[in-house]
């Protein structure tokens, strides 16, 4: 149920939006071309098995998943009315 000037169904295609464009953003990401046979960051060899699931890819398992963990910000950024009223 829409309501004001938006039509039926305009949330849904704007979260299915939202949606499509991040998983366009985290395809455009992801390594394309010829997997390094090492590391990039720390020299240790990549494994077979990771170059040939991930093609492309430049780091072992250890030194992505260092770079993939969050950083904590320390803010909430979901625009909660708690968090607006402090």
């Amino acid at each position: 149920m829409a309501g004001g000037w938006s039509r039926d169904g305009a949330v849904q295609d704007q979260i299915e939006d939202t949606i499509t464009d991040a998983v366009l953003a985290a395809r455009a990401q992801m390594p394309v071309g010829e997997s390094r046979l090492t590391c990039t960051l720390c020299g240790d060899d990549i494994p077979e098995g990771r170059r040939r699931a991930l093609p492309g890819v430049h780091t072992c398992v250890a030194c992505q998943s260092g770079r993939d963990r969050p950083v904590a910000t320390g803010m909430n950024r979901r625009g909660s009315k708690d968090c607006q009223l402090k």
